[in-house]
């Protein structure tokens, strides 16, 4: 996933982090997706457990969909799981105002869907 951003400087993939203090409190990772035109995927999103709950997720969110919009993407798409140990994860992208569009039956293993998120920009 990330040799493509350290290795190619015109690379359209985005890796970003929030620190404090030199700690880091959260990452996230999305690219384009193939053979689309302005749709990126979101990949990866990650708030440290000890920092969890304060406002720091919506705001990675906020920043993507404001940088992928500046640059004249469209739509941003995030996937996760459906099983109940990821209930607040899929109940955090409702937050952030994605909209479910789909859920492809085991997909990650028998009985782990595959939820997919939807957004305008």
């Amino acid at each position: 996933m990330i040799a493509d951003y350290f290795e190619n400087p015109d690379t359209d993939h985005i890796w970003f982090t929030v620190e404090n203090d030199n700690e880091i409190l959260s990452i996230a990772y999305c690219s384009p997706m193939t053979f689309t035109n302005g749709t990126y995927n979101l990949y990866a999103i990650g708030v440290h457990n000890d920092h969890q709950g304060k406002g720091i997720g919506k705001k990675m969110m906020a920043y993507i969909e404001k940088e992928l919009k500046s640059a004249g993407h469209r739509i941003l798409i995030v996937e996760t799981s459906g099983t109940d140990n990821l209930a607040l994860t899929r109940e955090f992208y409702e937050k952030c105002e994605y909209r479910r569009e789909a859920t492809i039956k085991d997909f990650w293993d028998e009985g782990d869907d595959k939820v997919v998120f939807w957004k305008k920009l």
